[in-house]
């Protein structure tokens, strides 16, 4: 594929809720670029863009697929993105490469919540918006009551180039509101024709209010209509061109992508009104502390941006990068700005979904791919000089955990990597070890998106692993001070001992920062030798408490713990805290067996409270929900449970 100027460069992003039509829109717009030699359907599979296997027996988009397209000595970089907000990760990533944001509507539902939320997004953005009413062949649709949703929606910049011939079944064609002509496809293809006589009205009538819109953007276009010169259509796309890069004006046209009607306009006006890379604002780039507005450049010096990162079996990483300004050619040499290092790019191309495309050559504002980059991942900034840093692609949080664990011992030692390759692939996944409760857990931003991710473990790594409930890190702590007891014997270095200290819990389950305190009473000191042995018993006296089996609160280093070493007939007890099995024993321990304990959450001394009256008895038993709960004694006269989880008696 040639490289083209930054002005024949155009990266749109077809985004919209799941099931509007966004990859049938997208193969159909390769259909009628030549691109590709017949049209494909999602239903059986054979969409470009879907081609992850999950994507084809799922019959969604899972992620952002890239195609290219040439379209009147124009590059169309084409960003096909999922629309569940399980894979939003995906969409968020796409919109910060493009350009131009096409949002799919489906004429059959209308406009839905999913879209307003892409609308927001891309609006803070500051990205060009272009609305396409798709589905326009199907029943119960109807082009202006999905207008006038949009326009109550997202305002009076809302407005329509096109409007449909024909309702559903009859559906065969648009009116083009800028040039008053009909554009037919009962052949398969666009020809010209006259607007049907019931039509003309209502056309004249949106055209007059269309060029008025237009003009007042303009003042020397407004004085030349107020003066009675009608504009010509090359003029009002002009001025309709710079509304739309400046997010001022919203365009929507219509047509149906699975027949395909009016794609052929989509493609039209993406190149004639869609803003390109020079039209858009400089890019602020941090450089060595100072902010430079950098602009689309092709004889500058290269500096790109990863907005995406697919991992393949066989090819590695592959990184989807963004050419901010300058040139990227085969074997270039860059430094990522995050790690230092020098990355070399071997193997540059463009992609056409899952077919590789041969490029020599990325110049600014086009959108290509590189395989095997080291240690770059997804947001990162690649320049010559290696200290240039973008605006970061600030990805959704996680809201949903999932306890993994490898269903044999060959998926345990695999496991690991697979998961690092993931997390490389999806920057939105968290993966992190419970220490209290031992359990791996991945979060991401739904079921549909983990399941997806497990799916690809297994296809990619060939890792098999089970999802098990998460646990919860319940906690006990004490209640009462009890001093250790002195175990004295042996001698030397391998004397073995403990030094008699108190372990009061925090009230209240407060928690502290810092080491465990050295203090002393009556002014006396301890070695300082005995300090380490000292540390290293506290913190393990925070295992399996006595009321539930859970980690001990208020023990450790960690839960703000204090010990106070004490002496014994005015000498420690233990001369040396380098013999071996110093600090073995969790201080805390002997009194945490000792009655006093009891768990710090509300679920492990919660009881039903059983009200006297009623029309009957209640039957059964109430037990503590874990066990080796303490039982808590109450009269028989009914409480209340509080509102901070402790019994009370009921208010008069």
């Amino acid at each position: 594929m040639q490289a083209f100027t930054p002005d024949r460069i155009r990266n749109v992003a077809l985004v919209g809720p799941p099931g509007s039509g966004k990859t049938s829109l997208a193969e159909a717009m390769l259909y009628r670029a030549g691109a590709v030699p017949r049209v494909g359907r999602v239903e059986d599979g054979t969409t470009v863009c879907d081609h992850e296997p999950e994507e084809k027996s799922s019959g969604h988009s899972l992620t952002t697929a890239l195609a290219v397209l040439e379209w009147q000595g124009h590059k169309i970089n084409l960003l096909d993105t999922p629309g569940t907000f399980d894979f939003a990760g995906e969409a968020v990533g796409a919109v910060s490469a493009a350009d131009l944001v096409v949002f799919v509507v489906d004429a059959s539902s209308g406009l839905d919540h999913a879209t307003v939320v892409l609308w927001r997004q891309a609006s803070e953005r500051g990205t060009p918006r272009l609305v396409f009413v798709n589905k326009l062949d199907r029943e119960h649709t109807s082009f202006e009551s999905v207008l006038g949703e949009l326009q109550d929606a997202f305002g009076s910049g809302v407005a329509p180039l096109e409007i449909p011939i024909g309702e559903a079944e009859s559906f065969h064609g648009i009116a083009d509101l800028l040039t008053d002509t009909a554009w037919l496809y009962d052949s398969g293809h666009a020809e010209s024709g006259e607007i049907p006589e019931e039509m003309e009205a209502r056309e004249a009538q949106i055209h007059e209010s269309l060029v008025e819109n237009i003009v007042v953007a303009d003042d020397d276009l407004l004085e030349r209509y107020l003066g009675g010169d009608v504009p010509a259509v090359e003029e009002l796309e002009l001025v309709l061109g710079k509304g739309v890069a400046a997010s001022s004006v919203f365009p929507v046209v219509c047509g149906s992508a699975t027949i395909p009607i009016a794609v052929d306009r989509l493609c039209n006006y993406i190149v004639e009104v869609g803003p390109s890379p020079l039209d858009r604002p400089a890019v602020p780039v941090e450089v060595g502390g100072t902010l430079v507005e950098v602009a689309p450049d092709p004889s500058a010096d290269a500096l790109v941006q990863v907005f995406k990162t697919s991992v393949d079996p066989y090819l590695g990483h592959m990184s989807y990068f963004k050419v901010l300004t300058g040139t990227v050619a085969k074997d270039a040499s860059l430094t990522n700005s995050r790690t230092g290092d020098g990355e070399r790019f071997r193997g540059v191309m463009a992609l056409q979904g899952g077919e590789s495309v041969d490029a020599t050559e990325f110049r600014a504002g086009d959108i290509g791919v590189v395989t095997k980059l080291g240690g770059t991942r997804t947001g990162d900034t690649l320049s010559a000089a290696g200290n240039a840093v973008a605006p970061p692609i600030e990805f959704p949080p996680a809201v949903l955990s999932w306890a993994i664990r490898p269903q044999s011992r060959n998926d345990e030692e695999k496991m690991a990597d697979a998961l690092h390759r993931v997390l490389d692939e999806d920057p939105v996944l968290v993966m992190r070890r419970d220490d209290e409760t031992r359990q791996t857990l991945l979060s991401g931003l739904g079921e549909t998106h983990l399941r997806s991710v497990l799916s690809r473990m297994e296809r990619k790594f060939g890792v098999h692993v089970d999802v098990e409930d998460v646990r919860v890190p319940y906690q006990d702590r004490h209640r009462r001070r009890h001093p250790p007891p002195v175990h004295p014997g042996g001698g030397g270095r391998h004397r073995r001992g403990h030094v008699p200290g108190r372990i009061p819990g925090l009230p209240g389950g407060r928690r502290a920062c810092g080491r465990v305190r050295r203090q002393a009473p009556l002014g006396r000191l301890v070695r300082d030798e005995l300090q380490d042995g000292r540390e290293a018993g506290v913190p393990g006296g925070a295992g399996p408490g006595p009321a539930g089996g859970a980690r001990a609160g208020g023990v450790g280093r960690g839960h703000g713990a204090r010990r106070v070493p004490r002496r014994r007939h005015g000498r420690p007890v233990v001369t040396s805290g380098d013999g071996p099995g110093f600090g073995d024993r969790p201080v805390g321990r002997p009194g945490r067996e000792r009655p006093g304990a009891r768990g710090r959450d509300g679920a492990l001394r919660h009881r039903p409270a059983v009200v006297d009256r009623g029309p009957g008895p209640v039957h059964g038993r109430p037990r503590p929900l874990l066990p080796g709960a303490p039982r808590v004694r109450r009269p028989r006269a009914a409480r209340a449970l509080r509102h901070d989880g402790r019994l009370g008696r009921p208010r008069a």
